[in-house]
């Protein structure tokens, strides 16, 4: 494909693979997408590919995260998609360096059907996995497996996790655009082999893990002025929450949630305490509940388990079990290397104040003897957060989320979506709950039990499964990401040597 033709090629990829994602959700396009940007990149130079890589990184993200100008315009906007842009285009490279060097070192249909096509799939997934940890701990949001949160192939991610269904994703295209282009399609056994991976994806069941009880839950969302630059009057957000939360008070509930946020600490603002306290007693039940704490000098983002019936009626932060988010925002929640910075943007980084520290406890709260697992907005998307939950035990999940700088925008349903598919791969009842929306309770199969849209305050009150067991996605997942990334690169570097040795013409 000359290259003219292979960069819109790869702007209709970006474009496909946006739609992907929700609002759309058309999780199809996850797939087309992946073929057209490989496509594009067959036979390319490096140059090539990083032109290619770019048009596809730079829009694709500038559509996909178009919600960070919500309310601080289009500069932060703009920062991210370059940056993420740029790694994105960098990354391509090494795509486009199997294309050429695999048909050299292993000619025939080995190379073609199965080494080519697992090797593309190792360098896709292993590129998600490095712009997941770099930099400023990363940014994996918008890896592949995540589309098929609501498709019929998300019961894999119970098995292989994301990574892993994001490989076999990879995987099934690439070698289904080998048996095309090398006319195999019409021979059964060559065919057969995207044929096998993409019934995979289908038939795999769920993971079974082992049912535990159940647990009645009171979701609150309360849709209050609970945003960055929303007005509001001294305990706004937790009128807003504690008015929503009156139809769990005449329910026996054995949790209240409330999602991410308040208006002070409560163990340093008596009215707060007091009111947290009234909460928790009316309910006859421990508030989960989140704020900006300070311990030891420095400031978290922590959840909390308000239990005044076992820590009386101002509980000090000792006596009470919290968790403090491990991923805060680059520039969201704090400023890296705000010097530099500064003098960058002085006006934007000037209104963020305080820098939160990053939580280093494990995500973990016992409520009633029952080990409940918890990640806070954004650290749903880190892998570790999850699993090191579920490896202490947690037989349920808690994703407490502020989504009220982007009202209106697409990402409350992003990040749900993500929620969903961490029901799936650990075998969970999940429990998402927003200030704003949208709350969702989803069962560990990922179908949704009971939730509220973005906009409306209420109360999501249910009987939630628990459920015992590790899941094969989170003893293998951290070992996929390692083995795609660095296998990747390893076996790239291997062909590569491979291949100039034999000086072979590449197959067309």
């Amino acid at each position: 494909m000359p290259l003219a033709m292979a960069l819109p090629v790869a702007a209709a990829a970006a474009v496909l693979m946006d739609l992907a994602y929700p609002e759309v959700g058309f999780w199809p396009a996850a797939f087309a997408a992946t073929g057209l940007l490989l496509l594009a990149l067959i036979g390319r130079s490096v140059w090539g590919a990083v032109a290619v890589g770019a048009v596809f990184g730079l829009l694709f993200f500038g559509l996909l995260v178009s919600w960070t100008t919500r309310y601080l315009g289009p500069v932060p906007w703009a920062a991210l998609t370059v940056v993420e842009g740029a790694l994105t285009a960098v990354g391509i490279i090494p795509l486009a360096l199997a294309y050429r060097w695999v048909p050299r070192a292993v000619p025939g249909p080995v190379g073609r059907l199965l080494l080519l096509p697992g090797l593309l799939a190792a360098l896709w997934t292993g590129r998600e996995v490095l712009l997941g940890a770099w930099p400023y701990g990363g940014l994996p949001w918008a890896r592949l497996g995540i589309t098929q949160a609501d498709s019929p192939l998300v019961q894999t991610a119970s098995w292989v996790g994301v990574s892993g269904l994001t490989f076999l994703m990879v995987f099934t295209v690439a070698a289904a655009i080998e048996t095309i282009r090398t006319g195999r399609w019409r021979r059964p056994l060559p065919a057969a082999v995207p044929a096998v991976t993409a019934l995979m994806l289908v038939l795999v069941p769920a993971f079974p893990t082992t049912p535990a009880g159940t647990m009645r839950i009171g979701a609150v969302q309360g849709n209050g002025p609970s945003g960055y630059f929303d007005q509001r009057t001294v305990g706004a957000i937790a009128r807003a929450q504690g008015d929503a939360t009156g139809p769990v008070l005449d329910e026996d509930v054995d949790l209240v949630v409330w999602p991410e946020g308040l208006d002070a600490d409560p163990f340093q603002t008596p009215w707060l305490a007091a009111y947290l306290t009234g909460i928790s007693t009316r309910a006859g039940a421990p508030l989960l509940a989140n704020a900006a704490t300070t311990a030891g000098g420095n400031i978290y983002n922590t959840s909390f388990l308000w239990d005044p019936a076992t820590t009386g009626a101002t509980p000090r932060r000792e006596q009470t079990q919290t968790h403090a988010k491990r991923h805060p925002v680059p520039f969201g929640e704090y400023v890296p290397d705000r010097a530099f910075y500064t003098l960058l943007a002085p006006d934007l980084v000037g209104l963020l104040q305080r820098d939160y520290a990053h939580g280093t406890d494990v995500p973990l709260v016992t409520v009633g003897g029952v080990p409940v697992g918890l990640a806070i907005c954004f650290d749903v998307i880190y892998d570790e957060v999850i699993a090191e939950s579920i490896t202490a035990g947690a037989e349920l999940l808690v994703f407490q989320t502020n989504n009220a700088d982007f009202r209106g925008t697409d990402e409350n349903l992003q990040q749900l979506a993500v929620a969903r598919i961490r029901a799936v791969e650990t075998g969970r009842t999940v429990v998402n709950v927003s200030t704003v929306g949208t709350s969702q309770i989803i069962r560990p199969d990922g179908s949704t039990l009971t939730g509220l849209p973005a906009g409306q305050a209420g109360a999501l009150i249910a009987d939630t499964d628990l459920r015992t067991g590790i899941t094969p996605a989170l003893l293998i997942g951290q070992g996929v990401s390692a083995v795609t990334l660095w296998g990747g690169l390893g076996g790239l570097a291997l062909t590569g040597a491979i291949a100039r040795r034999r000086r072979t013409p590449a197959v067309a």
